[in-house]
Order: structure tokens, then sequence, then C-alpha cells
């Protein structure tokens, strides 16, 4: 028999090391980064955390004072609850460009119904959703049934809702003080009451109510 051939000639030399398959240690910089890999939010968690501590720093305490911090969610509260139905459509590799022009033409109608057709405020909010709803369906027809790219579908419906916004309400605009006065529920979701020095809107907790629950469908549901 020939070396060749020879098994156990040729397994003599052979190391008898045992392959290990056990991860190499780490050190913070790997888990961190391993950590950015498996968990993508939190880069973004990451950057706002960032820009509170340079924004806390340049202004000093004031920014951290309960009256700032809910000044902002204030003023996002309309994005906030925009985005967490724009999230629904990224999720599904799609995009909306027409949502703002859309959140704007419903509050023309919803001012137009109340202040020129003299119907009461209720009435207004369900016209003003029922064209929102209405200019939504058309996009998704268009995307799901005529296999439209949503972003040509979307820019589009921007342009058209825009246009009709500026033709609907002839540049016209309706002050505050008469909403107060004639339409009151109009601003029901900006009735402000205070907490601990800090001032919240029923529109904050609407949006915080929104993204919870849509955070749960979304990880805990069967749909999400």
């Amino acid at each position: 028999m020939s070396n060749a051939d020879n098994y156990e000639s040729a397994t003599e030399g052979a190391s008898g090391d045992v392959a290990s398959f056990d991860a190499p240690h780490k050190g913070f910089v790997g888990r961190f980064h391993d950590l950015l890999h498996s968990t993508p939010a939190l880069v973004p968690l990451i950057v706002l955390l960032a820009a509170l501590v340079i924004f806390g720093l340049v202004l000093g305490n004031k920014f951290f004072s309960p009256f700032a911090m809910t000044l902002i969610l204030q003023q996002v509260q309309i994005v906030g609850v925009l985005a967490a139905a724009q999230a629904l459509i990224i999720l599904t590799a799609g995009i909306d460009l027409s949502v703002g022009a859309i959140a704007v033409l419903c509050t023309v109608v919803m001012g137009k119904v109340s202040f020129d057709y003299g119907l009461p405020p209720v009435f207004a909010v369900i016209a003003g959703l029922a064209v929102g709803t209405g200019i939504g369906a058309a996009n998704g027809w268009l995307v799901s049934r005529m296999k439209l790219p949503p972003f040509i579908v979307t820019l589009g419906m921007w342009q058209i809702v825009l246009a009709a916004t500026y033709l609907y309400s002839a540049n016209e605009t309706i002050r505050s003080q008469d909403i107060e006065a004639e339409a009151p529920f109009l601003q029901f979701l900006g009735t402000t009451f205070d907490v601990g020095g800090a001032r919240f809107t029923l529109g904050v907790f609407l949006m915080i109510v929104l993204v919870a629950a849509l955070a749960y469908a979304l990880r805990s549901t069967a749909w999400g």
C-alpha cells in the first residue's frame, strides 16, 4: 500500500485541535457596533439624545424646563400624528408625498363647512375626515389596483390637492378668535392644561396614544 493510500500514516502529523465556534472576545466598541447592526432604531435615538445634550449645554437649564419640553411636544403633535400614519406606508415599501397637503385641505374644508355653510362644527370635522379619507383611498386605489408607482401618484396628488386648496380657500384666513367664539369644537384638541409646570394639550395625548397603539400592533399582533 502506498503512503498516499495509507490513512493512518497520513494523519500521524495532523493537529489534534478541535474546531472552536465561540465568538472572540469583543470590547465595548465591538459590542456597541453589533448592537447598532441588530437594532437600527437605536441610531435615531442616539442622535436625538445627542441633540438634547448639545441644546442643554448651549441654552442651559431653560431648555430642560417642563414648559420648554412640553412646548416642543405641542409643536410636533400634528407632524407626529402624520408621521405615525406615514410609518405604515414606508414599512410596506411605499411613500406618500401628499399627506401634508391633504391635512391642510381637510382643515380648509372644516373651516368652510363651519363658517361659510353654517353647519355645526361636528359635521365640519366629519366632512374634513371624509375628504382626507377619500383622497387617501384614491391614492391607495391608484397604487394597489392600477399598479402605478406610489412616488408618482402621491407627487401628482400633492400638486392637485395644493392647487385645490388655493382655489377653494381663495386665500382667506379665519382668525383663532372667531373660531373660539363661533366653533370652539374645532379647537378641542388644542385644549391645554398644566401639570407640575408642564403644559399639555389633548392633541399631545392623542399623538402619544396613537404611537403607542401602533407600536403595540406592529410588535405584538399577527397584523403587525
